[in-house]
């Protein structure tokens, strides 16, 4: 790519703007990918391509998500962080300033995340546990200014409010991936995200946005909730 320039389109996220916008992260890590995506120079800087196939978060983005509240120095917990496709970006984010909690129950995803993502990243805490029950490592945690949730379970909002009620500050945002086949596959992709988003209001939230992410992530949507 010859002299690429970019187009910043939120706190530390860009567009490449060449014959077709590349999504990209500046990497914290220059030099090192984490799943195979694409490396891009910019002047002494290094970003990394962000694939919004691999990334509920990336899809939304492209899908039009307005505000990011992911920032430069937020504290972020993220439910369901898998082996850390999407963490690694939010871990470009948030910086050296910022840090990121990644819950998963799967020991194979936390030994990869460790591996080959948390220890070339000292920005990221790995926490074996499950979302259901965050009172487990509540002494692991602080308050949080972001919860960002990607977990394939039935309750997926409850599970938000329930890690709200003991991390999230005061005007914090949640952001969650909905998975309507994982909630219930007999319904309507819409109608679950009705009553997911009921479900975060109820619980005291404020909903800003709600992005279905389509074609990137068939049946999935991503809702944007201020507390």
């Amino acid at each position: 790519m010859t002299n690429p320039k970019l187009r910043e389109i939120s706190q530390g996220i860009y567009f490449v703007e060449n014959d077709q916008h590349i999504l990209v992260t500046r990497n914290l890590v220059p030099g090192r990918t984490v799943y195979g995506e694409k490396l891009v120079q910019v002047g002494e800087d290094e970003y990394r391509s962000w694939n919004p196939t691999r990334s509920k978060l990336a899809a939304a983005i492209m899908k039009g998500l307005g505000k990011v509240p992911i920032r430069s120095g937020s504290n972020v917990l993220y439910l369901g962080v898998a082996s850390g496709t999407t963490c690694s970006h939010v871990s470009d984010i948030v910086g050296g300033e910022g840090h990121v909690w990644g819950v998963d129950f799967s020991a194979r995803s936390m030994r990869d995340l460790i591996d080959n993502v948390a220890r070339f990243r000292r920005n990221i805490s790995p926490i074996l546990g499950d979302a259901r029950e965050p009172w487990r490592y509540s002494a692991q945690l602080p308050k949080v200014d972001v919860i960002f949730a990607d977990v394939a379970q039935p309750d997926q909002a409850e599970i938000v409010l329930k890690n709200a009620s003991l991390f999230l500050s005061r005007g914090g945002y949640a952001m969650l991936s909905i998975k309507s086949r994982s909630v219930d596959v007999t319904k309507e992709p819409g109608t679950v995200y009705a009553e997911q988003v009921d479900v975060l209001r109820r619980g005291g939230f404020t909903i800003e946005e709600l992005v279905e992410l389509d074609p990137f992530e068939k049946d999935h949507a991503l809702v944007l909730a201020r507390r």
